[in-house]
């Protein structure tokens, strides 16, 4: 049976060969978890998200969500899969079975997840949004405000959203203008106006949780001055029952490119009566509180796009296996030659191997940063604790960015091997691909994260933190020159990797003198290039974890036999298609980072050079 959403093999190849996920079950946190209960929680998201999830992804997109008089109707089709999610308890993973969650480590939740954002992002985001509202409210809450809304928000029962942007404040959040007043009863009375609230209104659930940022009346202008405030959509009684409906509405919902199926709204905030809001955490410190909801966006984010990059990986492999036509190359002149399977092609094959080393080094990369998460959370030693935080704060710019790009170019090629059918609704690799493009645009665009990665994560701790993730790279790097098989891999990644050391001495440099806009200028090229060294570095890993495997099952064997073995034995197939991908993307791949990282240490300044009036006609 062929593969969809997500290859399950490869899941478990990272979980358990790759960064031994069991490892984890010595630590006290999740000392009672083993192989078993992970192996059942994966195969059961797998069956969810094929049986329940992924036939409302065609269907959803066509019926769209409807705006009515103030009321969101989202597609008929989500309400039985959404209410399952709830009941099953998918929504919150990782947090503790207390407030709602299952306990499990962050791997194990992203193999789980991949079979519900492939499946259908629109969908699942109802269920899902809320956690991160959740999140900000077990961190920076009071105790009241944690009875009040945190499991509801965990366990899905109540909707989250993030409400900041505003006709003029996108990205300069600090240019907002909602206000926030305050009341006697120690509530603030909250005005203004948002856009771009995913999920601001649905009917999915009795009650949406809002946070707010807004500005107290009398606070310091600019970000320093901002707010957050928890607003419900209906008013929250001490006693945890739901009062009154708050003043804020939805005023009306997006025509999007993709994503038909998410609203996407408008709302205002006491334009007709009295919008109520609780201060969470202390006044202006609401970009603070917001950023621990929006690292984790953004993390999610870049996931996004990787799961929409293998949903269409497979359906072009799939199709490229059944589709027939054209001949052999080696057939060419031969009138009576068959037609084969498009697969047998080697243009095709490019793009398929393209697109599986992409998809197979983002899967590492995303697992190794939630294995991160883990290690903060459960190390014994507090340095390592201490380090594992700071390469998440590192990567989390790149994994948005990067696999956003790179997720959304998959899907792009996988259009292209489909031919005609892929750009018809036919198919679904062309929706994929719509819904996927918004994943380098919201949260805070590439570019704003390439800012990010130079302005302020490269020089973390004057550079050390970097500098360590460079040295845990280059540990990789020494045990592959090890295996006589990717030594030369091995030392083309040792290459790419001083180049992209000595560029970040270079851009860092710069970044800091009177040129500095010439290094943010290159800042995002530089970001994509060292997403390029991570892949490599993903990708020489996964062979060199899988050289071992592969030695036990073709060892001894001549050219020819082996070759017979791999194509026959799936194991060997899997473990040979590591080492082929290493290959193909390090020496084929790779070079262009290298050529982009020399690019960026020429710093070329002609985009600030040139002139409003050189770019066009006014």
């Amino acid at each position: 049976m062929a593969q969809q959403i997500a290859d399950r093999r490869d899941i478990d190849f990272v979980l358990y060969e790759q960064l031994d996920v069991e490892q984890l079950f010595k630590s006290t946190k999740y000392g009672t978890l083993n192989k078993k209960m992970v192996d059942m929680v994966v195969t059961e998201a797998r069956s969810f998200g094929i049986k329940e999830v992924l036939p409302t992804h065609a269907e959803g997109d066509k019926a769209g969500v409807h705006f009515d008089n103030g009321r969101v109707i989202i597609p008929e089709c989500y309400r039985r899969p959404h209410q399952l999610m709830l009941e099953n308890e998918w929504t919150s993973l990782t947090e503790d079975p207390a407030v709602g969650g299952q306990g499990m480590p962050h791997m194990v939740m992203r193999a789980a997840y991949e079979y519900f954002i492939g499946a259908n992002y629109a969908m699942v985001i109802y269920a899902m949004e809320g956690h991160g509202t959740g999140k900000m409210i077990e961190l920076f809450g009071t105790d009241r405000q944690k009875k009040l809304f945190l499991k509801k928000l965990y366990t899905g029962q109540w909707g989250g959203t993030m409400d900041l942007t505003e006709p003029e404040a996108g990205s300069d959040v600090g240019a907002l203008t909602t206000s926030a007043r305050r009341l006697e009863d120690g509530t603030y009375a909250i005005t203004g106006n948002k856009i771009y609230i995913t999920n601001g209104e649905h009917d999915l659930t009795e009650n949406i949780i809002h946070p707010v940022l807004a500005r107290i009346e009398g606070a310091p202008s600019g970000t320093k001055g901002i707010s957050i405030f928890i607003v419900p959509k209906i008013w929250v009684n001490d006693d945890a029952s739901l009062g009154e409906a708050n003043d804020i509405l939805c005023t009306g919902t997006e025509e999007k490119m993709g994503l038909h199926g998410s609203a996407t709204c408008a709302m205002s905030m006491g334009s007709k009566g009295v919008c109520r809001g609780l201060l969470l955490g202390e006044e202006n410190a609401g970009m603070k509180i917001m950023f621990h909801m929006m690292n984790e966006a953004r993390l999610d984010v870049g996931f996004m796009g990787f799961c929409h990059a293998t949903a269409a990986f497979l359906h072009a492999l799939n199709f490229a296996r059944e589709r027939i036509q054209g001949k052999d190359l080696a057939d060419g002149k031969n009138a009576d030659a068959p037609s084969v399977p498009i697969i047998r092609h080697p243009d095709v094959r490019r793009m398929l191997l393209w697109m599986k080393a992409h998809v197979e080094g983002m899967r590492s990369f995303i697992y190794y940063v939630a294995r991160c998460f883990d290690l903060a959370e459960c190390a014994e030693d507090k340095k390592e604790r201490e380090r594992n935080g700071d390469r998440i704060a590192l990567l989390t710019p790149l994994i948005k960015a990067y696999c956003a790009e790179r997720g959304f170019e998959v899907c792009i090629e996988a259009m292209q091997v489909h031919g005609g059918c892929g750009y018809t609704m036919d198919y679904p690799v062309e929706q994929l691909a719509r819904d996927c493009k918004i994943a380098s645009i919201f949260e805070g665009t590439d570019g704003i994260q390439a800012m990010d990665l130079l302005g302020r994560k490269l020089s973390m701790k004057k550079g050390s933190v970097f500098v360590d993730f460079m040295d845990e790279m280059n540990k990789t790097i020494q045990q592959a020159k090890g295996i006589p098989a990717l030594k030369r891999l091995a030392v083309a990644m040792e290459t790419a990797a001083g180049q992209l050391g000595e560029t970040a001495m270079v851009i860092g440099k710069q970044a800091m003198s009177p040129t500095f806009k010439t290094a943010f200028a290159s800042a995002h090229p530089f970001m994509m290039a060292m997403g390029d060294v991570i892949m490599g570095w993903m990708l020489l890993w996964r062979a060199a974890t899988a050289s071992s495997p592969l030695a036990k099952i073709v060892g001894g064997l001549d050219d020819q036999k082996k070759a017979q073995k791999i194509d026959r034995d799936k194991n060997a197939a899997f473990y040979d298609g590591q080492i082929q991908s290493a290959r193909y993307f390090i020496n084929a791949v790779l070079p262009i980072a290298l050529g982009r990282l020399a690019a960026v240490r020429a710093c070329e300044d002609a985009v600030l050079k040139i002139t409003e009036r050189g770019f066009g006609s006014l």
